[in-house]
């Protein structure tokens, strides 16, 4: 999750990047893969489901999927810039009736933000350090689908996030992206009730739509 000063949390985000995330929104639809996620939820889910979006940047995830029949949204950001994208995005949308914004760190607000039939972190568990508190407490919010996008276990990717956090360094910025190891992140979904049933990847990401153990009907 992209954090701000009131939470502690260094971020990578300003206004060119919300900015540059609308643009291409707006170009594009969603990126490769939010849209892969967003099939798979699709798939798996009817209409007027409650969706939990967190970290979502602008709200292409819950714009997204309000429109395809979801009932409500609430989307937890914590990047001002991002906020500020994601209300207007909202209301020339027409779907601010429809989505609740939720301002900072997720982990830090849990305890005060309901469940949701879906939860999603599109791009975020690499972006928070605490693995094991963002990933306990967003799956505990999920009643039946629990959404994740996120780096694979490879070497070129942890690599690349090497790199990624020197440059950080070198510009003497705060924030820093973590490569968690899949196999953690399904293990705190599993200890949730959680278990994957679709799954696709990219040269860089694996996307992963986990069900209720008791959703038999979800399994893959």
């Amino acid at each position: 999750m992209d954090g701000c000063g009131c939470d502690g949390y260094a971020s990578p985000i300003d206004t060119r990047s919300a900015q540059d995330d609308r643009a291409r929104y707006r170009a594009a639809g969603p990126d490769r893969t939010t849209r892969m996620l967003l099939d798979m939820i699709e798939a798996h889910t009817e209409s007027g489901v409650s969706v939990l979006d967190i970290g979502g940047g602008i709200g292409v995830i819950d714009l997204e999927l309000l429109k395809a029949g979801a009932g409500r949204a609430v989307l937890v950001e914590a990047s001002p810039e991002y906020l500020d994208a994601a209300r207007d995005e909202a209301r020339q949308a027409g779907l601010a009736d429809r989505i609740e914004i939720v301002a900072g760190d997720f982990v830090h607000h849990a305890a005060d933000i309901d469940a949701a039939d879906v939860v999603t972190l599109d791009r975020v568990v690499c972006c928070y350090p605490d693995a094991a508190a963002l990933v306990s407490a967003s799956a505990a919010k999920a009643r039946r689908l629990y959404g994740l996008v996120l780096p694979r276990d490879r070497w070129y990717v942890r690599w690349a996030i090497w790199l990624d956090n020197l440059r950080y360094r070198l510009r003497r910025r705060a924030y820093r992206a973590h490569a968690h190891a899949n196999a953690r992140i399904d293990a705190l979904t599993l200890a949730s009730g959680l278990r994957p049933c679709a799954e696709a990847f990219t040269l860089v990401w694996r996307v992963v739509l986990y069900a209720r153990d008791d959703i038999a009907s979800l399994r893959a």
